[in-house]
Parts: structure tokens; C-alpha cells; sequence
């Protein structure tokens, strides 16, 4: 089931956040500060793109995630937040769509906060 919800998923919303993580992603790793971040965001695109069979789940928060959390909500927290809350809106029109628009609002969350969080595979 995960399968057909993950190909569903990329062809009605999944794409474009995964874009733009992917573009941050680019854009943090310019600088060797930033690389760590970037490839936080590369792992995030990843989960962006095929969301349904993993869990992500936030283990304690360090001072460090923290700190980086800040910074990445002026530096491309709100707008991956806002893509998938307007693609989580636009799917929950339809009765079929719901499950979509609910996995697009999960992935808002996780655009707000994507350090500390890990990605589980769940069968």
C-alpha cells in the first residue's frame, strides 16, 4: 500500500517541496558551515518525495538542533512550510485526497523543525 501511496503521493504533491528542499539544500552547502544542514536537507527531499512507510520521530532536541532550527525557519523553514500547507489544503478538497493533504501537513511540521527529527522505516 505504501508503494501506491508513494507514487501518488509524487505526482499530486510530493515534487515540488522535494524541489526546494533540495534547492536549500544546494544553497546551504555553498559554504562548509552549512554542509551539515545541507545534507539534512538532501535526507528531507528524500523523505519529501516518498513520505508514506516512514515515521519521523523527534528524539531529544540539543542545543545545537535547536540553535539550527531558528536559523532554518528564516532561511527556508517558511517557505517549505508554506508550500506543503497550501498543497495540504488543496488536497483536502476531494474525500480522496485527505490522506494526501493530512501527509503534506506532517511534512509542514517537519519543515519548521527538521533537525533532531529521524527518519524510521516502518513496514
Amino acid at each position: 500500500m505504501s508503494v501506491l501511496g508513494n507514487v501518488i503521493w509524487f505526482l499530486l504533491g510530493g515534487f515540488l517541496p522535494a524541489v526546494l528542499w533540495f534547492f536549500f539544500g544546494l544553497l546551504w552547502s555553498v559554504t562548509i558551515i552549512g554542509i551539515p544542514v545541507g545534507i539534512q536537507c538532501f535526507k528531507m527531499a528524500g523523505l519529501q518525495l516518498f513520505p508514506f512507510g516512514k515515521e519521523v520521530t523527534y528524539d531529544g532536541m540539543g542545543a545545537v538542533s535547536f540553535l539550527v532550527n531558528l536559523i532554518w525557519i528564516f532561511i527556508g523553514g517558511v517557505e517549505l512550510a508554506i508550500t506543503n500547507v497550501i498543497i495540504g489544503l488543496l488536497l483536502c478538497m476531494t474525500v480522496i485526497g485527505i490522506p494526501f493533504g493530512l501527509q503534506s501537513f506532517k511534512m509542514a511540521k517537519l519543515s519548521l523543525m527538521p533537525f533532531g527529527a529521524r527518519v524510521i522505516h516502518v513496514r
